[in-house]
C-alpha cells in the first residue's frame, strides 16, 4: 500500500510539475536551451530581425476585445490604404507575443496590400489569462477576432489567417469552427497535430520519459485549472471539419514540431488543400530557409482563394 501511495504521489507531482513548466503563464526558461529550436546553419531569425524593425516603423492601433470567459485581449492593426477590405490574421508561436510576427505581417501588408492583425494570444503578451491554451481555447478568441475584424471593415471583408508553430495550431484548430464566410484561407506553419501528441513526443525527447501516466496526469491537472485536456485539443480532428481552404507548411528538418505531422494533418483535411516543405528548415525557419518560396507560395494560394475589389 506504502508503494502504491508514493508511486500515486509521484505521479500527482509530476503532473502538477509538467503543468506549470507547459501550461501555466511563467517564462519558458526550457526552450532557450531546447535543440530543437536551434536553426542549423544559423540563420536570422524571422521574428526578431527584418520583423521587429518593421513592426518598429509601423503606425500600430491597439485593438481589443473580452474574450468569452471573460478576459482581456490586445491585439494590434496595421492598416494598408490597398487592403479593399482585405485583412489577414496573423498567430504567433508558444510563449511569443503578436509584434514578434512583424516579418510575416510584412508579407501581407506590403507584398499583398493586407490590413494586418496581430493579436497576444491569452497568457503572452498584454492578453490576460494565466495560463496557455496551445490553440484549443484560443481558437475561440480567434472567432470573436474575426468578427472585431468584419466590424472594422465591414460586411465584403475578406479574411486570412495565418499562423506559425502554436500559432499555426491555432489557425488549424479555429479552421474546424463554424465561421462566417468573410474567412476565405488559412496558412499554417509548422503546426502540430494535437497537443497530447506534441507534449507526448516532447515527454520522450526532452525528459526521456513515456506518456503514460505522466501525460494524463497533467492532462487532469490542465482539465482542472485551465479548463481543457490535452487530448481533446486537437487540430487533427478540428481539419477534418474545415471548409476553408488551407495551406500547410513544414520544414522537413523540423525536430521540435515533427515533419510527419505535416502528412497527418494533410491527409486528414477535407477541404480544399496545399502543401509546401521547405527542405532544410528547422522549426519556425521555413520563411528564413526559403523566403523567395515562402512568399510565392503565400501569394499563390491567397491569390487563388481571394481577390481585390475591382
Amino acid at each position: 500500500m506504502a508503494a502504491i501511495l508514493i508511486c500515486a504521489g509521484g505521479v500527482t507531482y509530476a503532473g502538477l510539475y509538467f503543468y506549470k513548466v507547459a501550461v501555466m503563464r511563467a517564462p519558458k526558461v526550457f526552450m532557450s536551451n531546447n535543440p530543437d529550436l536551434k536553426s542549423n546553419p544559423p540563420v536570422a531569425g524571422a521574428s526578431w530581425g527584418e520583423g521587429q524593425q518593421w513592426i518598429a516603423n509601423q503606425q500600430i492601433r491597439n485593438l481589443e476585445l473580452v474574450s468569452d470567459d471573460g478576459l482581456k485581449l490586445r491585439g494590434y492593426w496595421i492598416a494598408s490604404d490597398r487592403a479593399e477590405g482585405r485583412t489577414a490574421i496573423v498567430a504567433h508561436g508558444y510563449s511569443g507575443k503578436g509584434k514578434d510576427m512583424g516579418a510575416y505581417a510584412k508579407i501581407y501588408r506590403d507584398v499583398l496590400g493586407f490590413n494586418v492583425l496581430i493579436p497576444d494570444a491569452r497568457g503572452h503578451g498584454e492578453s490576460e489569462g494565466g495560463y496557455i491554451g496551445f490553440g484549443w481555447h484560443e481558437r475561440r478568441d480567434y472567432v470573436r477576432w474575426i468578427q472585431r475584424v468584419i466590424e472594422e471593415t465591414g460586411t465584403e471583408a475578406q479574411i486570412v489567417l495565418h499562423g506559425v508553430s502554436m500559432g499555426g495550431a491555432t489557425v488549424l484548430m479555429t479552421s474546424g469552427e463554424e465561421l462566417p464566410p468573410q474567412v476565405k484561407a488559412v496558412v499554417a506553419d509548422c503546426a502540430y497535430t494535437s497537443v497530447a501528441a506534441e507534449l507526448s513526443y516532447q515527454l520522450r525527447r526532452m525528459y526521456r520519459l513515456p506518456s503514460f501516466p505522466f501525460l494524463q496526469s497533467a492532462s487532469l491537472v490542465s482539465r482542472i485549472k485551465a479548463g481543457y485536456s490535452f487530448r481533446e485539443a486537437s487540430a487533427l480532428r478540428q481539419v477534418r471539419r474545415a471548409t476553408v481552404p488551407i495551406l500547410f507548411i513544414h520544414g522537413d528538418a523540423d525536430t521540435f514540431v515533427p515533419y510527419f505531422m505535416l502528412d497527418e494533418l494533410y491527409d486528414a483535411c477535407g477541404s480544399p488543400k496545399e502543401r509546401l516543405a521547405v527542405h532544410g528548415a528547422g522549426h519556425g525557419t521555413a520563411y528564413d530557409t526559403d523566403k523567395g518560396t515562402y512568399i510565392r507560395k503565400v501569394a499563390d494560394f491567397i491569390g487563388k482563394h481571394t481577390k481585390a475589389s475591382p
